[in-house]
């Protein structure tokens, strides 16, 4: 394994309090304009440097983003010391290809997706059902011309137990679970998802309704047995 500075084990955060549009997100708070802004000059800097092999830079890199990378992975994997090795290879990943990055995205965005491919690889190493990105990108037949979907969802607001919003978001398919987190927990817009992606904003839109759809029948099923005698 090549030499990188990258502690041994990345912070986890501390899960927060969820409503029924989101899953108890640890990132920082979402933010109006979107997750990525435009980068500081010391992250510019940064990245600068760690291209051209300071390992100094590259801790830096790591220490601003590790929190939302293990994030991400923690909520597609479900598993702590899973999410942390999964963390750890997508900063080795980076180490080896930080010198590709050409700026034609944000380096946050293009980060993730490094991270989505590796959390990805692994669920499939597992011989998990899931919808790959390429399927979950392709409309079904029956949806007909392309809608747009960005109202939110009323369905999911109110007082929805936790644990079971949690479960009903662990069993979506891979590829709408992933959506539903980078949007809906994460806070990235849909713009910033399909260029993480390599898909449309339409597209973006489509899975993300889908993927709450499939939540409102999970929760509605287990409101069902709860109402059971």
């Amino acid at each position: 394994m090549p030499h990188s500075p990258i502690p041994a084990h990345p912070a986890s955060p501390a899960p927060a309090a969820s409503d029924g549009n989101n899953t108890g997100s640890s990132t920082p708070p979402r933010h109006a304009s979107g997750p990525i802004a435009k980068p500081d000059p010391a992250e510019t800097n940064a990245l600068a440097r760690a291209q051209a092999g300071d390992h100094q830079a590259f801790a830096q890199l790591y220490s601003l983003h590790k929190r939302r990378i293990y994030s991400l992975c923690l909520r597609m994997v479900g598993n702590i010391a899973e999410a942390e090795d999964l963390t750890q290879e997508a900063f080795l990943q980076l180490h080896r290809k930080i010198g590709t990055f050409r700026g034609d995205s944000a380096f946050s965005t293009w980060l993730h997706r490094l991270a989505i491919n590796v959390v990805l690889m692994q669920l499939r190493k597992k011989g998990l059902s899931l919808i790959s990105l390429d399927e979950a990108m392709e409309p079904a037949p029956e949806e007909g011309p392309g809608r747009s979907f960005g109202a939110p969802d009323l369905t999911l607001t109110g007082a929805i137990d936790r644990l079971a919003l949690e479960r009903a978001v662990a069993d979506l398919p891979a590829g709408y679970r992933l959506i539903f987190i980078l949007h809906d927990v994460e806070g990235y817009e849909h713009n910033e998802i399909a260029a993480m992606l390599d898909c449309s904003i339409g597209n973006s839109k489509s899975q993300l309704h889908k993927a709450r759809l499939k939540l409102r029948d999970a929760l509605r099923a287990v409101s069902s047995q709860e109402a059971q005698p």
